[in-house]
């Protein structure tokens, strides 16, 4: 039997489509027979991942949000990809509180809440190319670290 299944999924840079890419990760990721606690960490984390690609990437712009998810065994790889805007200061954009848009109310939370329900969380981004977001989550294994 394999140990390694991969799906890719692209869809319009649409807040509507924040809710869909939830629910394909989270069918994606049942084999690894994940506690409900566990599916609701990577579900909060696509949704922040993939609510930045929307609103910070494209800005109101159409564009493309790519998902990527690999499971291998137990672990869990996400990639969600933009060709938008980029991030002009990756370090700053990581910071707490930190927001580009306090006028619309934002709180600034979208990656502290993906490092809080991840393993592990890379940001790679060229400013006016896109950002890629990689996140890592161990099932089954209370307490992990990829450190």
């Amino acid at each position: 039997m394999r140990n390694t299944n991969e799906m890719t999924v692209e869809f319009w840079s649409v807040p509507q489509n924040e809710s869909f890419a939830r629910m394909v990760v989270a069918a994606f990721i049942t084999g690894t027979n994940p506690t409900l606690e566990e599916v609701s960490d990577i579900k909060t984390a696509v949704s922040e991942a993939v609510t930045n690609a929307i609103i910070h990437g494209y800005e109101g712009m159409e564009g493309v949000v790519k998902i990527k998810a690999v499971v291998t065994g137990r672990t869990v790889y996400l990639e969600i990809s933009d060709k938008g805007l980029g991030i002009m200061n990756i370090k700053q954009a990581m910071e707490p509180l930190y927001t580009s848009k306090p006028e619309e109310e934002r709180s600034g939370m979208g990656f502290s809440f993906m490092e809080a329900f991840m393993d592990r969380l890379e940001v790679e981004s060229t400013y006016g190319s896109g950002t890629t977001v990689k996140m890592w989550k161990e099932i089954g294994v209370a307490g992990h670290s990829f450190e």
